[in-house]
């Protein structure tokens, strides 16, 4: 690490009562966070100095430990969110700044019956003598990656009791990650993304940047959950605690989906898309600012609608949409109840 990065990991455990792990950063007050990387943010500079990697070094911290957003619940709005453009800046800032260097992964091969490998010249350290330990073969083949160095791979404490399961999954640095959420091979996670406590993620599903999470979700395989980094003052998608995501369904464009909703296997949310609720004999769309919002509890299921005039009524041709059909109950709750056992 460079010296410029190791200046403000020695004195978090100063303050009266707290402990200090080794290697831990500072976390300041968010305000005065908040002010430098917006001033940072602001500089047209070709060259960064120490200033801006102490202060990315202290905002990824904060985003790790999930103490800021890029957006969070707010009572007091329309939607029950706001924005907190500044910690978009502060993403985007990660990237200005950070240079593209090389991330290697080494995996061990399978050993051959009948060879002895030792490993090429030189390469006698510890990882290459815990592979012989366990019967693998200890040359180490090499997946070579590169990406700006300001966001590697996530490191999640074991504290967390976060699953990980082997087979292709990557975790960017700068999300948070809650206790208990499980990942099965392959997903993608954001820079941004904040996932909570107990959220399973299920294979070929992605969580995009400044994508919120909440607790106890179920994102089903092949589910895409869109980032919204760009606009910074655009709210990213929300998907709330106890939310069903079916497989191969799409949630894109800022919509929101209120806490306990249900979207059926293959539905796509859209902001140009309207949502027809077949019980409350409403729609509900995106408009201006406002985002779409899919109501609590509801169950969401693809559905289609005649095109009414024009060529396309001669043609007899109907467009996608989403329709709401019923709102949950004890019987939707028994079917999408989680196995415990499988976390």
């Amino acid at each position: 690490m460079p010296q410029s990065l190791k200046t403000d990991l020695n004195v978090i455990g100063d303050r009266q009562g707290e402990s200090r792990q080794p290697g831990q950063l500072i976390v300041k007050n968010p305000m005065d966070l908040c002010e430098r990387i917006e001033e940072l943010y602001a500089r047209e500079a070709g060259k960064f100095g120490a200033e801006y990697f102490r202060a990315f070094d202290e905002f990824k911290a904060a985003l790790n430990e999930g103490r800021i957003r890029a957006a969070e619940p707010d009572p007091g709005s329309p939607t029950g969110w706001k924005v907190n453009p500044w910690v978009k800046k502060g993403i985007l800032l990660g990237f200005r700044i950070g240079r593209i260097v090389e991330m290697p992964v080494a995996a061990s091969l399978p050993r051959q019956p009948g060879k002895r490998h030792t490993g090429a010249a030189g390469e006698n350290d510890g990882r290459h003598k815990a592979a012989a330990t366990a019967g693998e073969d200890t040359r180490l083949t090499t997946f070579q990656f590169r990406d700006k160095h300001t966001f590697p791979l996530k490191k999640i404490p074991s504290e967390q009791n976060v699953r990980v399961v082997p087979g292709g999954s990557s975790i960017r640095d700068g999300c948070y990650i809650g206790k208990g959420v499980v990942c099965m091979p392959p997903i993608f996670v954001n820079a941004g993304a904040y996932l909570d406590d107990g959220t399973m993620i299920d294979s070929h599903a992605l969580v995009g940047s400044c994508a919120q999470v909440g607790k106890r979700v179920h994102l089903s395989a092949a589910a895409q959950i869109g980032g919204v980094l760009e606009p910074v003052g655009a709210m990213p998608v929300i998907v709330e605690d106890d939310v069903l995501v079916g497989g191969n369904c799409g949630v894109y464009e800022g919509t929101i989906v209120k806490a306990g909703a249900v979207l059926a296997a293959g539905v796509i949310l859209t902001g140009s898309t309207p949502v027809y609720d077949l019980v409350r004999d409403a729609v509900y769309r995106r408009e201006g600012e406002t985002p779409l919002v899919i109501p609590a509890g509801a169950v969401v299921v693809p559905g289609s609608r005649a095109v009414t005039r024009g060529r396309g009524r001669e043609l007899g041709i109907s467009l996608y949409t989403p329709v709401i059909i019923k709102y949950r109950d004890e019987k939707t709750d028994q079917a999408t109840r989680l196995e415990e056992l499988l976390r």
